[in-house]
């Protein structure tokens, strides 16, 4: 099935026109999918915009549902794309936080990852190839359409999670997943130790597995207090055999699928929000001292078992300064025995409370050969001027 192919390929020179003309111009790009996620990440020093989505519109490159494969343009949104498939069985694996109204290129570009990424994998396990226009002005081709494409040098990979520092992603290469005969969301009270007890010793491997904070649980309307969010897929005995399992933690209560999009959407555009990184085996401990302190200032935390990854959210409420005293302070308290990633902060907050991303002598020299005059959102990553 090809679609609106000769659209997206006319894309690409209309992106290159763009960064050409910007690279003339000696002016920085701030580039622009769905607009959706422009509060994540460093401010970017630029006063023109890239806006992909107002070059062409949505367009399929080439589907074939019997490989399970799917190119679109990185502008389609995570909506689009699932109404697309769906249609045929299938389903694309990627949740990242937000709405489904964000676009693909953007998921790629930032290496988003949800829920799904404990069973699926992140972004960088799913793309299969991408089309970019570097800040040189170029069009360079990366990976391919097949699942079996293993050719040559990693650069699909390499630009998955650059945050367009590299290039504007125009074109983008999945695969797929035909959809469960059976898919079931349940939630189980539980501590985190005896959460990832039973996910470490269980022999299936749900979807999805998340502890909620008790704030977020009872926001999400899905419990009262710690909580183990799950999703389980397959055929149906596999499923009932599953839930079978998860009783021994307590009571099995079905919940609505859609508690998983509610939770992809919760954080409010006035909040801090970033992850905490550490050992699966560490995450249980890690876990009780984030929620602790959490509940206490009125945030909210899910973490990902498998991945030793706890996702946090503080509102921001106060004046400048008082917000950076108090989220330098439960940031420190927070990053003990773990790794910090931001992805949202005040934008004074960000050079005293994270280290720059990409200040390194390889990031540097990637950063030279693929975009030498830096007009690709420069500041993202923190880099000097």
């Amino acid at each position: 099935m090809t679609a609106n192919a000769s659209a997206v390929r006319g894309f690409a020179a209309l992106v290159m026109d763009e960064v050409q003309r910007a690279r003339a111009d000696k002016a920085p790009l701030r580039i622009v999918g769905g607009g959706t996620w422009l509060d994540a990440g460093r401010p970017v020093r630029s006063d023109r915009a890239l806006e992909l989505r107002s070059l062409v519109p949505p367009a399929v490159v080439h589907y074939e549902p019997g490989d399970l494969t799917l190119t679109v343009s990185s502008t389609m949104t995570l909506a689009e794309i699932d109404r697309l498939v769906r249609a045929e069985g299938q389903w694309l694996a990627l949740d990242p936080a937000g709405s489904a109204s964000g676009t693909i290129g953007a998921t790629v570009a930032t290496a988003s990852a949800g829920p799904l990424a404990s069973a699926f994998g992140t972004p960088r396990e799913q793309v299969l190839g991408v089309e970019v226009v570097t800040g040189r002005g170029e069009v360079i081709r990366a990976g391919g359409r097949v699942v079996k494409n293993v050719a040559g040098f990693d650069l699909t990979r390499l630009m998955t999670g650059a945050w367009g520092t590299l290039g504007a992603i125009t074109e983008v290469s999945v695969r797929l997943r035909a959809l469960p005969a059976a898919d079931r969301t349940v939630a189980v009270s539980a501590s985190a130790a005896d959460a990832v007890r039973w996910l470490n010793a269980s022999e299936f491997t749900p979807y999805a597995a998340e502890l909620l904070s008790p704030t977020l649980a009872r926001g999400l309307g899905v419990g009262d207090g710690a909580t183990l969010l799950l999703r389980i897929g397959g055929n149906g005995s596999l499923v009932r055999a599953a839930l079978e399992s998860l009783s021994s933690l307590g009571e099995v209560r079905s919940v609505d699928g859609d508690a998983w999009s509610r939770l992809a959407a919760r954080e409010q555009p006035t909040s801090a929000v970033f992850r905490l990184g550490t050992r699966p085996s560490r995450l249980a401990a890690v876990w009780e001292r984030v929620t602790t302190m959490l509940e206490r200032v009125g945030g909210e935390a899910h973490g990902t078992a498998r991945r030793g990854v706890v996702r946090c959210s503080i509102p921001l409420d106060g004046t400048e300064d008082e917000e950076f005293a108090r989220l330098r302070g439960i940031i420190g308290a927070l990053r003990v025995d773990a790794s910090l990633v931001a992805e949202r902060l005040p934008a004074s907050l960000w050079a005293s409370l994270v280290p720059a991303a990409a200040a390194d002598t390889l990031s540097r020299g990637i950063r030279a050969a693929f975009d030498p005059d830096h007009i690709m959102n420069p500041g993202i990553f923190g880099e000097l001027a």
